[in-house]
């Protein structure tokens, strides 16, 4: 049984362990919210925008098990479990850095994919308006750069969905939105993706705390293991 300063270590260790849950809530919290974010917009965003935020989700759910396990350890004084426990936060805090970087990473690529996906889906707006019409719609802008840019990807035609009030004449410059929809969509993509990356890194940094508590515990488990 530890005494002394190392049952306060034990108890903090415990309290740690209450953190690195609500830590896991809020990683799952934050992926499936950006996930539920992108969902509608796939056709424009890549799948390795949305993986940033799958990953935080998967760590999330890892992290419950770690905490069960971290509390096992330090309630049964298990030297094993407590290093095996610390070991896992490790893991976890690489998996989190990873994540955030790879969220700072894609966000400088952004723009290039947003730009060759949206020209891309221009060309076959009649066959799948549904994407251009829901970004137009919300984001109050029309083409990629420009209106201009529907008379010849949609046969001369600019969508009813750039209107300005429901079913314009879209003939009329003055009736549709002036504004191209990559610069505002991109922004929105850039914010979603530092949340990922900045809450991934901070709530890493959490964890070096619980490897320092789970490191100084254990290495006074196995001091006392020495002495018996």
């Amino acid at each position: 049984m530890v005494e002394g300063g190392m049952k306060c270590v034990k108890l903090l260790l415990f309290a740690f362990n209450f953190i690195f849950v609500i830590v896991g809530c809020v990683l799952i919290g934050v992926g499936a919210y950006i996930q539920v974010q992108f969902k509608d917009y796939l056709n424009f965003v890549e799948g390795q925008f949305s993986s940033a935020a799958a990953l935080l989700i998967a760590v999330g759910v890892i992290i419950f098990f770690i905490a069960a396990f971290g509390c096992c350890g330090a309630w049964k004084e298990n030297y094993v479990c407590v290093m095996i426990f610390s070991v896992l936060l490790g893991i976890v805090f690489i998996l989190e850095i990873a994540g955030g970087i790879a969220g700072y990473v894609l966000h400088d690529k952004v723009e290039d994919g947003v730009k060759t996906l949206m020209g891309d889906s221009m060309k076959r707006y009649k066959a799948d308006p549904t994407i251009w019409d829901l970004v137009q719609k919300d984001f109050k802008c029309c083409g990629t750069n420009s209106s201009s840019e529907w008379i010849n990807a949609n046969n001369g035609t600019i969508p009813k969905s750039c209107c300005r009030s429901e079913n314009c004449d879209t003939t009329t410059k003055a009736n549709i939105y002036s504004d191209g929809c990559l610069d505002a969509f991109v922004t929105w993509v850039k914010d979603k993706i530092f949340i990922v990356g900045g809450v991934g890194i901070g709530l890493a940094f959490v964890q070096i705390v619980g490897i320092l508590f789970a490191c100084c515990f254990g290495r006074a488990l196995k001091k006392e293991y020495e002495v018996v």
